[in-house]
């Protein structure tokens, strides 16, 4: 069983996966948000085809403690997905920072600015679920 990592936008969805010993996050895809329909359809294939028995989800933050301005977004949105999935064990994670650490990684990977956008949503999924698995090693 694996644990999937979503960093949720309001245009996409980065989405990461744990290796089935739960020790390391990878890079899966970026979803580009259609509709919930098509979005939860999508995530459901993901967690078919990798097995995921959890879902962790970036819950952001401003550095202060406050929830971002899209955390109700992110909640209305987790809350329709898990409906969908009720097996689905869904939890949050604090994101803070994860944007401004994958921008950074793509940076110092000599990934050129144009493409960053591409990829800085997946990394930061990746980030998020990385973090979770590190913080629940055993």
């Amino acid at each position: 069983m694996r644990i999937l990592g979503l960093d949720v936008g309001s245009k996409t969805i980065g989405v990461a996966c744990s290796d089935a010993l739960l020790i390391t996050a990878q890079g899966v895809e970026t979803i580009r948000r259609k509709s919930d329909e098509a979005d939860f359809a999508r995530l459901r294939e993901l967690i078919k085809e990798k097995e995921v028995h959890r879902i962790v989800v970036g819950k952001p933050r401003h550095m202060n403690g406050d929830y971002s301005d899209n955390m109700k977004k992110i909640e209305e949105f987790v809350e329709r997905f898990q409906q969908t999935v009720p097996d689905i064990d869904i939890v949050y994670w604090d994101e803070r920072l994860t944007t401004v650490m994958a921008q950074n990684v793509l940076k110092e990977g000599n990934v050129r600015r144009e493409k960053r956008k591409q990829f800085v949503d997946k990394m930061a999924a990746i980030l998020i679920l990385q973090n979770y698995l590190d913080a629940h090693a055993h």
